[in-house]
């Protein structure tokens, strides 16, 4: 089997807080019958849409995928590991909270048992555009409650501008929501876990208020914790490439690309590029292929060099599954001071 990168097929889910129209980076998705929140970048169910398992959907594919494709940190990991997606909000999401791995292990083997920490990098924003992001010191759980009760809970959070080109960091337990006028890519491990403890009084299709999981929330909720928030991204030495963020489940960074480059390769993990901008052309050893705005390609461990041939400057978002050991010593060896490190990595 000829090793060499693949594109996925997005997939596009309805929410009740989502868009009419996903353009630009979706050009033929405008004037949509039923509002669309998330395009899935690397769900389990994307079709693959070229190479050799084209046809197949990715959790197929990861199964027959060989250690040279996964690499040697994964070989042994039995489920995709990376979910990446673009957000479209053009109302208020619930404020909701994603469990821990430890606590959705041992509550929620179901739904696949896994916790979700993530990341939200923002692609577009309009000038008012606003997220809440964790609560504000002194916020204990009756002091919460008491602010659910009394339908004031947006003022113990806190509040942040937003605007294209910022990362904020969200740890599984940190409560949040995110507002109308912009679009992020979300990395994150693999979960869709989400409980929501306020939904400002919306129903669904059906007249009925959704579902919320006021308790379970309330079990997971890390009061007082100072990880999450707005982060500055790390400037890489070598490239023009910044790290976003990476703790033990993803690391993600972003490359500017306005004229043909190669992008760093490891054998220890695949690579996600999602293209947020541009479009242009992939090169390998054996072959090439066509990349445009809003797609995700999946890129061997094994590949070896990969150069980026834009013919529009192209902005590129690199997803993978980190050694941390490995990054900090990198990181170090490129003679960043350790504080400037410590703001972007979470062990």
């Amino acid at each position: 089997m000829k090793i060499q990168p693949f594109r996925l097929q997005p997939e596009f889910s309805p929410r009740i807080w989502g868009a009419r129209s996903l353009a630009p980076f979706y050009p033929q998705k405008k004037n949509l019958p039923e509002p669309v929140g998330e395009a899935w970048l690397t769900g389990r169910h994307c079709r693959v849409a070229s190479g050799p398992f084209c046809g197949r959907d990715l959790a197929a594919a990861w199964r027959e995928m060989p250690p040279e494709w996964r690499g040697t940190q994964l070989a042994d990991v039995k489920e995709f590991p990376l979910l990446v997606k673009f957000i479209f909000p053009a109302d208020k999401l619930s404020i909701q909270v994603h469990p821990d791995d430890e606590y959705a292990a041992r509550h929620e083997p179901a739904a696949g048992g896994r916790g979700k920490t993530e990341l939200w990098h923002v692609l577009a924003a309009e000038p008012a555009a606003q997220l809440l992001l964790g609560v504000k010191p002194g916020t204990d759980k009756q002091k919460f409650r008491r602010a659910l009760a009394a339908n004031t809970l947006e003022g113990l959070f806190e509040n942040y501008s937003v605007k294209s080109g910022d990362t904020f960091f969200v740890p599984a337990g940190t409560p949040h929501t995110i507002g109308p006028g912009m679009v992020l890519c979300e990395v994150t491990q693999y979960s869709d876990l989400t409980y929501r403890v306020y939904d400002y009084g919306r129903v669904d299709a059906t007249g009925k208020p959704r579902a919320l999981h006021i308790e379970k929330a309330l079990d997971v909720m890390r009061f007082g914790a100072a990880k999450a928030g707005k982060v500055q991204p790390l400037p890489r030495a070598g490239g023009p490439c910044s790290l976003l963020a990476a703790c033990p489940n993803f690391a993600a960074e972003r490359w500017e690309i306005p004229r043909p480059g190669e992008v760093p390769r490891d054998v220890g993990h695949f690579d996600l590029y999602v293209i947020a901008a541009g479009s242009g052309h992939l090169e390998w050893a054996e072959g090439e292929g066509a990349y445009q705005r809003g797609e995700a390609w999946l890129v061997p461990a094994a590949n070896g060099c990969i150069r980026v041939l834009p013919d529009k400057p192209t902005t590129l978002i690199r997803a993978y599954v980190p050694e941390l050991a490995e990054l900090h010593a990198e990181l170090e060896e490129e003679g960043l001071p350790e504080a400037a490190v410590a703001r972007v990595v979470f062990d």
